[in-house]
């Protein structure tokens, strides 16, 4: 195990490293950060929750550090893309943290902001710019930054960049990156596809493997409930009733089920709130802080959400309903157990998502413990999308099923700092 005091870090960056509470690499930073420091391309493949921002963020900015002179106006130095607005600002913040004692400058560029005023910022030049794809290329289409000047470039959380259609955007941005570049790519899950990204965008890379693709995080404590559909709106209740204070995620499929869950929550005196693709990004913001601070201590998400919060606290993740995608159930539950931290991750499956569930299971190469219920013999079909907007019917919210009930004593787990 290889302390951070012995990385050869600035001095600088390992004071701030020291005062944010780091003091031992997690699995993935032991064996990328001495890497990256060669000036290796990384392949890192690891669990969500496990630290993989400190993992190319240290390296990265002891790098810039040692570069003299400011960059460019509208240039940039370091590139950091991210799929979502959330996890572009929860690495930005992180990366601020660690350059709070030295001259490097970060921004964030995502969707739901001000174009004008990032436009403004990016006018002075930045050392470390993170961005979801879609933002950045708005403002290159608009001359508002050149990429010319950055010879090092971080895909973050890429399987989920591909699943989302970024393809066609990564094709865009990397060509105007300047040449040679040291390239990292991080990700849970290793499709197919991403051995071909991996082809096209990095030069013989060191492959840095902590756990198997598709392995959920071992503090996670896994449960499974068979259940009807319509009886969905109860089991949840049931099991929320257990402990009121305790920070829970539900994920739903869709974003109008996703609200209408939360509003039947709220109705029964629930302090719950929602984030998905229909909110504003100052109502996606606000969201989050609510829940990190246990203003509510239920968030109702899309998978928007998967991979953008990073809240030590959360004690629990609630599949209300199972993922088309097999790979973001890792994405989903790894958002408890972070940080060493243990957690609990609860599955509900009708018939109608049977297949989805043996996919999953398919993919982790284990079955989900059952809690309750009986597997249906065969699953029902799916059905097909309703309406102009191609959403599928949920499940109903379950409104005035009875004010939440006394619930078994959970010690809060405080916040720490992410990594």
């Amino acid at each position: 195990m290889i302390d951070f005091q012995n990385l050869g870090l600035q001095p600088a960056l390992m004071s701030a490293v020291t005062k944010a509470g780091f003091s031992e690499p997690t699995p993935i930073q032991n064996q990328a950060i001495p890497l990256a420091l060669k000036g290796h391309d990384i392949l890192g493949l690891a669990q969500t929750g496990t630290g993989k921002t400190l993992a190319f963020g240290l390296p990265l900015i002891n790098t810039l550090l040692d570069q003299p002179g400011k960059p460019l106006p509208k240039t940039v130095k370091a590139l950091i893309l991210a799929p979502t607005r959330e996890l572009a600002n929860q690495i930005a913040k992180n990366l601020k943290v660690l350059t709070s004692e030295t001259r490097l400058k970060t921004h964030v560029v995502v969707g739901g902001q001000s174009m004008n005023k990032q436009m403004a910022v990016l006018s002075h030049g930045t050392d470390i710019l993170v961005a979801t794809p879609g933002r950045l290329i708005d403002l290159m289409d608009r001359g508002a930054v050149n990429l010319g000047s950055a010879r090092y470039l971080v895909l973050d959380e890429a399987d989920q960049m591909l699943d989302m259609g970024f393809i066609h955007s990564l094709r865009k941005i990397a060509p105007k990156l300047g040449t040679p570049r040291q390239t990292m790519l991080f990700s849970a899950t290793m499709p197919k596809q991403m051995e071909e990204l991996s082809r096209a965008y990095l030069t013989n890379p060191q492959k840095v493997q902590v756990s198997p693709p598709g392995k959920a995080a071992d503090k996670v404590m896994q449960s499974l409930h068979f259940v009807e559909k319509a009886d969905k709106p109860k089991k949840l209740r049931d099991v929320l009733n257990k402990d009121l204070d305790a920070l829970t995620l539900v994920f739903m499929r869709t974003k109008h089920g996703a609200e209408k869950l939360k509003k039947g929550l709220v109705a029964d005196g629930y302090r719950a709130t929602s984030i998905h693709g229909n909110k504003s990004q100052s109502q996606r913001d606000r969201a989050i802080l609510e829940f990190q601070q246990g203003i509510c201590t239920i968030l109702v998400a899309t998978d928007v959400a998967a991979r953008g919060i990073d809240i030590p606290g959360v004690a629990c993740v609630i599949n209300y309903d199972l993922p088309d995608v097999p790979d973001n159930y890792v994405h989903r539950i790894g958002r408890t157990a972070r940080a060493g931290r243990e957690g609990e991750a609860i599955a509900f499956c009708s018939a109608e998502e049977l297949d989805l569930l043996k996919q999953i299971q398919k993919l982790m190469k284990t079955d989900i413990p059952v809690a309750s219920g009986t597997a249906p013999k065969t699953a029902l079909k799916r059905p097909q999308p309703q309406g102009r907007r191609g959403q599928r019917t949920n499940p109903p919210s379950g409104a005035n099923q009875g004010k939440p009930g006394q619930r078994r004593n959970r010690s809060r787990r405080k916040p720490a700092n992410a990594s």
